[in-house]
């Protein structure tokens, strides 16, 4: 079984006396389902799960529950010998999203108490905003992403010792010894190609087979763009979303790497404003990952985000490179210099910092140029800048040397992340090797904990 970080939240709202339900979002087959299943299992002797899905699908038995009263009676016809004291049953409502009046029942069912509740969705955002009535007070929402580098190195029986040794190194910023940073290299590059969506990942562990892998990733990607189709109504609008999610991978190739509007639909005079509505849908299906720019930063970051010149990547690197490079392994394997796989970097990139809490944000300039990604920093209360290179010329980067030195900005440090194996610091600028971002957590205790 994967290892999956969620897992230590999910069964620490379980055991905990929370008023709220919480909802665990994210992508379809990224895991939910079954991490949820995992620990309902283990600390509940009466574990129901409903799939939403398949009842719309199939018996349609909670179509016109309601009310608690007419949920409960639904329950009881497929679980009534489970339903017993809220301490030892468990509902798991899996695919919430399939009844849009779910959202809003739940708010009840947590306030008559019967049960112990969670639930699941992959297109939470999109379902809220058809919910008449939110019951945000009721909700707690964890969103979950594909497996991280870290749960991949677990997944390769990569120990405890060895990954406290790479956060010392980082935290320390002193290099690895050079044959520990080949071995971690060797399967950073083999995440390159599986990416973290479990069933390839599993695929990958049984077989090493990269055929077999990239069926996997072909299917699930294909199953993303029919998702289009069968949660929008309006034919036009279904096939807006497919092209946009369609274009990213391209737009990834492209030197700007941004959603160029025109060619969504091959006409002039749009603006991305106009397709604000397909973007949504895809953030929040959390099969894409938004990046907006920045041009004149401060703290925090989203207070000066602008809605144009936005950038979107895939959220598996897996599939990505599957799209670019099917079954041919020795563009992520080895060195080719005709090769630029400076896209896929920063896929990772973004992929990482999104499942460790931040927001994405590139800092675009007219007079400076454009750095990869800025997130803010919260000990200095300024900002972080990244530069993502997957060449060898990694000391070269003339719009991250121009950021860091304009002193209205108060950049007390930035990182450049590459293959290099040393770690080193020019003035402000640090030098690590790309699989360093694993460490980068929003979600770590600041510096100063007292005041």
């Amino acid at each position: 079984m994967l290892r999956r970080k969620i897992e230590t939240k999910i069964e620490d709202y379980l055991t905990s006396d929370s008023n709220k339900i919480l909802v665990v979002d994210g992508a379809r087959q990224i895991g939910k389902s079954f991490i949820i299943r995992h620990v309902g299992q283990k600390l509940f002797a009466n574990y129901i799960e409903i799939n939403m899905e398949k009842d719309k699908q199939r018996d349609r038995l909670f179509a016109d529950a309601n009310s608690v009263e007419s949920f409960y009676l639904a329950l009881s016809a497929i679980a009534g010998d489970k339903m017993h004291e809220r301490e030892n049953t468990l509902i798991f409502i899996d695919e919430i999203q399939a009844y849009d009046h779910l959202m809003t029942l739940v708010k009840f069912l947590k306030e008559d108490n019967r049960y112990t509740y969670i639930a699941s969705g992959s297109l939470l955002g999109v379902t809220l905003k058809k919910t008449q009535s939110i019951p945000v007070g009721s909700l707690s929402v964890l969103h979950m992403y594909p497996l991280d580098f870290e749960e991949f190195l677990w997944a390769n029986g990569v120990g405890e010792m060895v990954i406290d040794e790479m956060r010392r190194s980082f935290e320390s910023r002193s290099s690895l010894p050079n044959a520990l940073h080949q071995v971690i290299m060797g399967h950073f590059r083999r995440y390159l190609l599986v990416g973290g969506l479990p069933d390839a990942v599993n695929t990958y562990l049984a077989d090493h087979n990269i055929v077999k892998v990239r069926e996997v990733q072909t299917n699930i990607y294909s199953l993303y763009i029919d998702d289009a189709a069968k949660y929008e109504q309006e034919s036009l609008r279904k096939l807006k979303i497919q092209r946009i999610y369609q274009m990213v991978p391209s737009n990834m190739e492209s030197r700007k790497k941004r959603i160029v509007v025109k060619d969504i639909e091959y006409k002039t005079g749009k603006r991305t404003s106009d397709y604000q509505n397909e973007f949504d849908y895809l953030i929040s299906a959390g099969v894409v990952l938004d990046v907006n720019a920045i041009s004149k930063p401060s703290y925090p970051l989203v207070q000066n985000a602008g809605k144009n010149l936005l950038k979107l990547y895939i959220n598996d690197i897996g599939m990505l490179t599957n799209i670019l490079y099917r079954n041919n392994i020795k563009p992520i394997l080895e060195d080719i210099a005709s090769i630029n796989l400076g896209a896929v970097y920063e896929t990772l990139v973004a992929q990482e910092l999104k499942a460790h809490g931040y927001s994405l944000f590139y800092y675009d300039n007219k007079k400076n140029g454009e750095v990869d990604f800025l997130i803010d920093d919260s000990d200095n209360l300024t900002t972080l800048p990244l530069e993502i290179k997957s060449g060898k010329d990694y000391t070269v980067h003339s719009a991250l040397s121009h950021f860091v030195d304009t002193s209205e900005y108060n950049i007390h440090q930035a990182f450049v992340l590459s293959n290099e194996s040393r770690i080193f610091i020019d003035q402000k600028t640090i030098y690590m090797p790309i699989y360093n971002i694993m460490f980068f957590d929003a979600n770590r205790q600041p510096d100063q904990l007292y005041f």
